[in-house]
């Protein structure tokens, strides 16, 4: 059994690589316009001007919500992509759980994600002059980051089974992270109240360890005797537990309703 659930994953994975590949025209084209928003956001902020001190603690911020934006955005399209074309029943006759095949092609954009970040973030780095301390202590906080971002998206894509078009209320979600999540200015600056509520989010906190490991070169330990690294655990684990289960309720629904595979 795990045997099989493995290679359903390795599967979609593969298609999903090869997918991309077939289309990488599109995914230079998103390098570039997100390197345009980056320098305008950016060009904004400096008031005129591409400051590297005040474009650098953006750019932490900018690349989590980089992912987050791809996150939300893929695991819910599949899924009206399938409902499109008439073929989202066919995947309900497999072995496999419809999530483990959705997180499949969901993986293959992450990694085709990975490469984009590396040419987008090292591009801007060297064109701005900023300096990151990256250590590979950095990748336990984005990683926890990215199981609360999929987990969020697992909720969107939920709904994307019951609602069926949902593209808009992710793009509106994916806006919202962009300027409350603390990825163009610190939570620390926020009313109260306001800092109280996007501290809930799913890539807020992640955001505000990389800053600090990254900009202030804290480490992981001091991050989790402080309390932060804990946080971020607990609610990153928290949203995908809850993704899971509103994805599963929502299949549920669409099941009992009749409407799976209806468009």
């Amino acid at each position: 059994m795990v045997r099989a659930l493995s290679l359903a994953f390795y599967n979609e994975t593969r298609k999903g690589l090869l997918l991309i590949w077939d289309y990488k025209l599109s995914m230079m084209l998103q390098i570039a316009m997100f390197g345009f928003i980056f320098v305008g956001l950016t060009f904004m902020l400096g008031d005129g001007r591409l400051d590297p001190a005040k474009a650098t603690p953006v750019l932490v911020g900018y690349m989590v919500w980089f992912f987050a934006s791809l996150a939300l955005n893929d695991l819910s399209w599949n899924l009206m992509e399938e409902t499109q074309t008439g073929t989202l029943e066919q995947m309900y006759m497999t072995i496999a759980p419809t999530g483990l095949v959705v997180l499949g092609r969901a993986f293959a954009r992450f990694l085709f994600s990975v490469a984009m970040v590396v040419a987008l973030g090292g591009g801007l780095m060297a064109l701005l002059s900023m300096k990151l301390s990256l250590r590979m202590e950095v990748l336990v906080p984005f990683l926890l980051t990215l199981v609360g971002l999929y987990g969020f998206g697992f909720m969107i894509a939920g709904l994307a089974l019951v609602f069926k078009q949902v593209g808009t209320l992710a793009g509106l979600v994916g806006n919202i992270l962009l300027f409350v999540n603390g990825t163009l200015l610190p939570i620390d600056r926020f009313p109260g109240w306001l800092e109280a509520v996007v501290r809930t989010l799913p890539t807020t906190q992640g955001i505000v360890v990389l800053r600090r490991m990254t900009l202030e070169n804290q480490s992981l330990i001091e991050q989790w005797m402080d309390g932060a690294l804990v946080y971020l655990l607990v609610h990153s684990v928290a949203f995908m537990l809850a993704g899971w289960v509103i994805f599963k309720w929502c299949e549920r629904t669409a099941k009992r309703k009749g409407t799976l595979g209806q468009y």
